[in-house]
């Protein structure tokens, strides 16, 4: 990897996005929603390099016509982490090297412009659990099952997981599965937050498309904000952490596409927030802007 020289930004951003995609990733376009999915099904889409790297050039440069985007995986199993194959005889000094680009391409993932939604089915395992954790919403399917085992194989985790994990569950939950080999799966995986939603066998790629829909409706400005203020905000101290979401409300507020929506609300053109046993008439005959 030394020496290694990557694209530049303009030149990113310049090139057709299909054509930088290794052959272990493939892109479709549904709407203003990209479906990029892992592709390498014999391999139960374990992560080598050229995926890696082309998950950075992906999410460094994504399409202009993309305001969210599904990361799913083909056949039965979202990622079963690093394709050990290539766990060859590095030194200590690549193997870091090694580590921080995997960093690299999954901070393009977690702090990009678009919000991610992955659909986990199958093993989610070692750095598949580090991808998926990088992702902003989660759906997962039953066959779902989450290990981190780099403690069997007298390792350690590399791909961001002692940072991402325990935000979502805990050190503790983590330490077990590492420590043990603990294998979690879909329902508590639902239940201790690896998960933000859990449906039928089959149903993943669907709701995951429904969600990214939704999202990529949201005003552009709101999205950033979640995705760039929120994680900062959170974890700044309180009182800086009170005046950065200040200013974002009025950077957000004062847009005009805000300025939009809050009249087509205030005119009643617009839906208002409701309760899962209202009607679609009782939404809108309630409810009241924050």
């Amino acid at each position: 990897m030394t020496g290694t020289r990557h694209p530049t930004a303009a030149q990113l951003a310049a090139a057709d996005p299909e054509t930088l995609l290794p052959a272990s990733l493939a892109l479709e376009r549904h709407g203003r929603v990209a479906i990029l999915r892992l592709s390498r099904e014999a391999k139960r889409n374990a992560l080598d390099d050229a995926t890696v790297l082309g998950l950075e050039r992906f999410f460094s440069a994504p399409p202009a016509w993309a305001h969210a985007v599904v990361l799913d995986a083909a056949g039965n199993h979202f990622s079963a982490g690093l394709d050990l194959s290539e766990l060859t005889e590095r030194d200590t000094l690549e193997g870091l090297e090694h580590s921080l680009m995997w960093h690299r391409a999954f901070a393009r993932i977690e702090q990009g412009r678009l919000p991610v939604v992955a659909v986990l089915r199958g093993a989610v395992v070692g750095g598949g659990l580090e991808l998926a954790s990088a992702t902003h919403v989660r759906v997962a399917e039953p066959s779902a099952f989450y290990a981190l085992p780099e403690g069997q194989h007298g390792l350690f985790v590399g791909g961001g997981a002692s940072v991402r994990v325990p935000r979502l569950i805990g050190v503790h939950r983590m330490a077990d599965m590492m420590l043990t080999g603990r294998v979690v799966d879909a329902q508590e995986g639902q239940a201790i937050g690896l998960s933000h939603y859990l449906v039928g066998a089959g149903e993943g790629l669907k709701k995951a498309v429904e969600l990214a829909e939704r999202i990529a409706k949201n005003a552009p400005v709101t999205n950033f904000a979640v995705l760039q203020a929120l994680p900062r905000i959170a974890e700044a101290n309180p009182s800086q952490g009170y005046l950065l979401e200040a200013l974002m409300a009025s950077v957000a507020s004062g847009s005009d596409e805000a300025k939009t929506r809050m009249a087509a609300f205030l005119e009643g053109r617009a839906g208002k927030v409701g309760g899962a046993t209202d009607t679609p008439d009782a939404g809108r005959a309630g409810g009241a802007a924050s």
